[in-house]
């Protein structure tokens, strides 16, 4: 599914070229469950944002399905990011003003779906996820935990081929934190290709592969 051939990132400085990514290459197979792991600053979220196809400014060469990254224009990238990607953030990203239900109708409207078969998909989530009853309460309503339920709903709602997750239980407490680590594990069981960045060991487990960053490098067991 993913291919990186010598991804390398850095950022122009004063003093000459600091790097953030050096050297990596990774193959990620349709159905895997990958862990990026390594301490701050090892540069594990630069490497889920350049899988997530949300960062440009990088060298090497990346493949996803039949798609030679590297070569395709932004606009291409964007477009390849909203047919294939879910992300979910430590920090949930739900937009404030909108309800629950709106939130989750969101990555729908980007794509060209009827209103009437969106509404269904909405339906579809918010029972799968045990949401019905907050459909339209704001996030600010809803705790910690369930603000991050809603996020991995919006996540998958319109069934991304990969879902990242960057420190997804960074912000629960280990109840919750087990909850959305057992989902995850469902959605990878029903085919979904899942890459996480973690701290946690104990969330490493949940995958099949762990890739260990350092000052950029990645680290051989």
């Amino acid at each position: 599914m993913i291919k990186l051939r010598n991804i390398e990132k850095c950022h122009k400085t004063k003093a000459g070229f600091t790097y953030v990514l050096r050297q990596i290459n990774l193959d990620i197979a349709d159905g895997d469950f990958v862990t990026i792991m390594g301490p701050s600053g090892a540069g594990k979220s630069t490497l889920l944002s350049i899988l997530g196809l949300y960062d440009h400014l990088w060298e090497g060469e990346f493949q996803f399905g039949e798609y030679p990254v590297h070569r395709l224009s932004g606009k291409e990238r964007a477009a390849l990011n909203k047919r294939n990607v879910g992300f979910v953030f430590q920090q949930f990203h739900l937009l404030d003003d909108l309800t629950v239900a709106e939130n989750l109708d969101i990555p729908l409207s980007y794509r060209n779906i009827p209103k009437s078969e969106r509404q269904a998909m909405v339906a579809d989530a918010l029972d799968r996820f045990n949401i019905v009853g907050k459909k339209d309460l704001f996030p600010s309503q809803l705790s910690g935990g369930q603000q991050q339920l809603v996020a991995v709903a919006r996540a998958i709602i319109a069934k991304p081929k990969l879902l990242l997750a960057d420190e997804p239980t960074g912000n629960l407490h280990s109840d919750q934190g087990r909850e959305i680590m057992e989902l995850f594990k469902k959605l990878n069981g029903e085919g979904t290709t899942v890459v996480q960045v973690t701290h946690s060991e104990a969330n490493a487990a949940f995958g099949q592969h762990i890739l260990r960053l350092k000052d950029g490098w990645e680290v051989k067991a």
